[in-house]
């Protein structure tokens, strides 16, 4: 009969962790875009690909697929440090479920953080009603995930911001010329997008713009 009992007891405690983990799997995308780098990267170069005038160059597929990989570069550090001090220890039942949990939340709230500004911050703590206060590693994720991706939100709309610049200086300078020589019936546009491409491949773009959201994350 204890025997029965044991064996039923573990059934459920598996039965229990196999829902936990089919749940943790399903939630795994939003992980990926709201606790990561995910969200800056493909906003950015989606602003760029706008500011270019390009419509469907690169295609949403393989900008998804460079964010994504990006985001593994970045982020490289604290998966490692997820890994050895939460998943390694869990696997070899070194701790529990819940410590493997608190372990692996420690890198990503430091990282998060680290990209947080603090009035941000300071404003979701007071709409939750938590105390102020300066040691931020303590506050709850239900606190540290909206005010990432608040900042988060505006540094990728301050870097598209600043890309829409100098192409935009193209198409004044061109549609300013059409005009002045009477061609109004030619899309400016048109003419302008070979400025563009030219500008971009002549500061080398990509490097410029990969290694500038790489360095971008503290």
């Amino acid at each position: 009969m204890n025997d029965a009992f044991i064996n039923i007891n573990g059934g459920q405690v598996q039965t229990l962790e196999l829902i936990l983990m089919l749940t943790v799997l399903s939630l795994v995308p939003s992980i990926i875009i709201m606790m990561t780098s995910f969200t800056r990267i493909i906003i950015v170069m989606s602003f760029l690909r706008n500011a270019m005038g390009l419509q469907q160059t690169p295609p949403n597929t393989v900008l998804v697929g460079i964010a994504l990989f990006l985001t593994l570069f970045i982020m490289s550090p604290v998966i490692d440090q997820v890994n050895e001090n939460a998943y390694i220890p869990y696997k070899n039942e070194e701790i529990t479920g819940t410590e493997a949990l608190d372990r692996a939340s420690a890198p990503m709230k430091t990282f998060m953080l680290k990209q947080t500004e603090v009035d941000t911050l300071d404003m979701f703590m007071k709409f939750s009603g938590d105390e102020a206060t300066e040691k931020y590693e303590e506050l709850p994720m239900t606190v540290i995930i909206p005010s990432f991706i608040t900042s988060e939100l505006k540094r990728a709309f301050i870097i598209g911001f600043l890309l829409f610049l100098p192409f935009l200086l193209i198409d004044i300078v061109v549609s300013s010329t059409l005009m002045s020589m009477g061609m109004i019936m030619l899309p400016p546009a048109l003419i302008s997008l070979p400025f563009k491409i030219l500008l971009f491949i002549t500061v080398n773009g990509w490097q410029l713009l990969f290694s500038t959201l790489i360095k971008g994350f503290n």
